[in-house]
């Protein structure tokens, strides 16, 4: 298992450009904590803290798939590098200015959110020429992919906290921001980004929207987020009858490492048939996992049944991966898989705000009902729509594109490009 992800990151420039995405997305992966904390360390309310983190998410999640469609039309230098520093000076406003103004804090968030640059999907565009354009080892590296943001979510707020103690908010935010502009800037002036293109695509205003098969997997991953993002909120109204915030630390890592070990379970061998059949497959059993949630029993056991809940989250994910790359339409790779990110995105949100209300008239186990729910809702897309992800994806190998390369790997249409690799990975 380890054993294979370690020879993956032997391929010439996977570690670099693996190591450079993470800490690139060091600033998005803990922006709603360090807004949190600033604004609370300013005199803000609780109010105004959640309001511009949920601003900043709403910012992000719009800019994406804008970003995403910029990077497939005029390459990843040209975009991510510029969006990187836009996005922190923007971070840099609030740290600087902090929340007096409020509009000029709001506004500060707008800037970072909306062009925090599409690094995890421009780095899915990226693996198929990095890894040879090899289907199986372009599979293997999205479950790396999905493990290995499991560990940034996991690590970066603990930096947050550990730079505030270090400093203070502002500080640690200054910091993050810097940090992660030197993770993009490693990314953009390496060959394999200089070199990528896009494969040639139709002008429509759609862009990857115009894929049935990609609309149908966008739906049912925005329940998937709904079913994350409200475990978050219901694992709080649990913390506070079973020993406070303690347990809540433990139900997240819990999590995390259920959706870590999964990650690398997966990742561990090939798996034949259909990415779509195996695609429901997984969001089956990750739907059923979140129901014995709501039976919230003792603290030792529901930090048992939390990290079962996150066995197959990275599994699915990094199967996501595949089917997006079957269903993106040429040359729209990195926007599709950042439209993914949007979608996951927006549902974790509506599932936090959802999940309140429904802890406040039904307790804690409601609010691990609407992970229930929306895991069910998730699957239920993927039934209904399972003819049209068929009938999409057939046959399309995975691909990749770099200007001038010296390998040539069947594109999408198993015709092979004269000017290189071409092929995709994309996301937030």
């Amino acid at each position: 298992m380890a054993a294979g992800y370690a020879e993956l990151l032997k391929s010439r420039h996977a570690a670099r450009l693996l190591a450079g995405t993470l800490i690139g997305r060091l600033p998005n992966a803990t922006a709603p904590i360090a807004i949190v904390l600033l604004t609370r360390a300013e005199g803000g309310s609780y109010s105004l803290a959640g309001a511009l983190a949920a601003v900043y998410g709403v910012a992000n999640a719009v800019g994406q798939p804008l970003l995403g469609r910029a990077v497939d039309l005029y390459g990843q230098p040209r975009v991510q590098l510029p969006a990187a520093v836009v996005s922190a000076l923007g971070m840099v406003w609030l740290a600087l200015a902090g929340t007096g103004s409020v509009v000029a804090a709001y506004a500060a968030v707008v800037v970072a959110g909306l062009f925090t640059p599409p690094l995890e999907g421009g780095l899915r565009a990226l693996w198929p020429s990095v890894l040879g354009g090899k289907e199986e080892r372009v599979h293997a590296a999205y479950a790396m992919d999905a493990v290995a943001q499991e560990v940034m979510f996991t690590v970066g707020p603990l930096l947050v906290t550990l730079f505030v103690s270090l400093w203070d908010p502002a500080a640690a935010l200054l910091l993050l921001n810097a940090i992660g502009v030197l993770g993009a800037l490693s990314v953009v002036v390496s060959p394999p980004s200089r070199a990528w293109r896009s494969e040639p695509r139709e002008a429509h205003w759609l862009g990857a929207l115009r894929s049935r098969g990609l609309l149908a997997l966008l739906g049912a991953f925005f329940f998937v987020g709904t079913a994350l993002g409200s475990i978050t909120v219901a694992g709080v109204a649990y913390a506070d009858g079973h020993g406070g915030q303690a347990v809540y630390g433990w139900l997240m890592a819990a999590l995390g490492l259920g959706a870590l070990v999964g990650g690398v379970l997966y990742g561990a061998r090939q798996w034949p048939g259909a990415p779509e059949r195996r695609l429901r497959l997984l969001v089956a059993l990750l739907a059923a996992c979140y129901l014995p949630l709501m039976l919230v029993p003792g603290a030792v056991a529901m930090t048992a049944l939390t990290a079962l809940a996150g066995v197959f989250l990275a599994p699915a994910i990094a199967c996501a991966f595949i089917v997006v790359d079957r269903h993106a339409p040429a040359g729209t790779v990195t926007e599709a898989f950042s439209w993914l990110v949007t979608f996951f995105g927006v549902g974790a949100a509506i599932g936090t705000a959802a999940a309140g209300p429904a802890v406040e008239l039904g307790g804690t186990a409601a609010g691990f009902g609407v992970a229930s729910v929306a895991g069910a809702a998730a699957l239920l897309v993927l039934m209904a729509t399972q003819r049209v992800l068929a009938s999409g994806g057939r046959g399309r190998p995975v691909a990749g594109s770099a200007a001038g390369g010296a390998g040539q790997v069947p594109g999408r249409a198993g015709a092979a490009r004269a000017d290189g690799v071409s092929g995709p990975f994309a996301g937030n």
